[in-house]
């Protein structure tokens, strides 16, 4: 059957494509194939035979879900069609039109299970008696390498959620705003000196930061496996939650990346959308701005991993090479255009076989530019980078490298 859902790609985003072919050479699962199915053109025209009555068959859903949804492909495209949107409408019509036991119960887990702080918790207590008894065997196999990406975690992990911080020493009359914190669902528990670093620093820079105890999961997860009503609602509980902050900051770029888009998921969603900054960017104003101080430099190198959700779907670049830079340390390239690494949310689960290529061309990448110690913005491509590369390399995000530099947070978890 046609498409059905309010979600649905339009014809307009559809018609918008030239088919003029340059998506091809800067989409990941086209380089790997080279089969026009697995492009971006070809899948904009799957769906556009599929919204002129085509039904949604088992190679359509095939055709959907080999894509990484990294956005490489909007960076190049002269229509600017927006294939990330078009690609979760995608989605949420297949989860409509063939909708499995295995699709509804990791749709209840993106959809329902990542937005609850004690079932994250739970999950989370269990994947650290696993971790420190070397117990991993008894994790699903398909699981297993994300596993091994994890940071170190703790049984009974601390949270921000609830908690305000005031702005630090001199800075505390400066009255530069008050900034809302995304703790995120599983960047809370599972990387929560990333947040640390992040309060601090905003406190230091002579911010206010309150993460409000009713904020949710961001529902980027949600989104991209086609569960949108869960995605929508999760959007309308954040921008309730963050309604009343000046400024919204997220230190995941998945998470900032979506919540950027929050006007296509809630009404009212544009005016949180427009509030919404990755902490690499503010921190960076604050660092140009004279509010954070830039400390000498050591050249020492430090390998620069740019998320596609930073990168693509932002267009942030030199945020995060300033925060390196600032930090007293060399920025070096590893890869000129920003090839995905293939963590893209549940992506490595479902396309375990796509997704370990693409992690060995990034670790490739790495050990060729030399540095053992990586700024990754994103904790998806964190693990990644971490099971790929092994116990020698470093990865942290760029606003930990700092916080650690300028001496208000201490050596970040491994």
């Amino acid at each position: 059957m046609p498409f059905s859902t309010p979600f649905a790609p339009t014809s307009q985003e559809l018609g918008s494509c030239v088919e003029c072919g340059l998506c091809l050479p800067a989409c990941p699962t086209f380089r790997m194939t080279g089969l026009e199915t697995a492009s971006p053109r070809g899948r904009l025209t799957a769906m556009s035979a599929v919204l002129a009555g085509r039904p949604i068959d088992a190679a359509f859903e095939e055709m959907m879900n080999g894509c990484l949804q990294c956005k490489a492909c909007e960076t190049v495209c002269p229509a600017f069609v927006p294939f990330g949107r078009v690609m979760e409408g995608a989605k949420a019509e297949i989860a409509v039109a063939r909708n499995s036991l295995p699709s509804r119960l990791r749709r209840l887990i993106l959809g329902k299970g990542l937005a609850s702080r004690s079932v994250v918790k739970l999950a989370t207590a269990a994947a650290a008696v696993l971790q420190k008894t070397g117990t991993a065997f008894l994790i699903p196999k398909g699981l297993r390498p994300g596993f091994r990406g994890l940071r170190p975690l703790s049984i009974w992990s601390s949270s921000r959620v609830g908690q305000s911080s005031p702005p630090l020493g001199e800075d505390e009359a400066s009255g530069r705003g008050t900034v809302g914190l995304l703790v995120g669902c599983v960047t809370d528990p599972w990387f929560g000196s990333v947040n640390e670093a992040a309060t601090r620093l905003l406190n230091k820079a002579g911010y206010v930061v309150i993460t409000p105890a009713d904020q949710s999961c961001c529902g980027a997860l949600a989104a991209h496996d086609g569960a949108a009503k869960d995605a929508s609602r999760l959007a309308a509980q954040n921008a309730g939650a963050f309604e009343a902050m000046d400024t919204l900051v997220v230190t995941s770029a998945g998470c900032s990346a979506h919540m950027k888009q929050y006007g296509h998921w809630t009404e009212g969603g544009e005016y949180i959308a427009k509030k919404v900054h990755d902490i690499t960017e503010l921190v960076a104003d604050a660092i140009g701005k004279g509010w954070l101080p830039t400390m000498a430099e050591t050249l020492e190198p430090v390998a620069i991993q740019d998320p596609c959700h930073l990168r693509h779907a932002q267009r942030i670049v030199d945020e995060p090479r300033r925060v390196v830079q600032a930090a007293g340390f060399k920025p070096i390239e590893i890869d000129p255009v920003g090839t995905c690494c293939g963590a893209a949310g549940v992506y490595s689960v479902l396309q375990p076989e796509s997704s370990n290529r693409l992690g060995v061309q990034k670790a490739d990448q790495v050990r060729a530019a030399g540095p053992t110690t990586v700024a990754s913005a994103n904790p998806g491509c964190e693990m990644q980078l971490r099971q790929h590369l092994g116990e020698d390399y470093r990865i942290v995000h760029p606003i930990e490298l700092y916080a650690e530099a300028i001496g208000i947070l201490g050596r970040a978890d491994q």
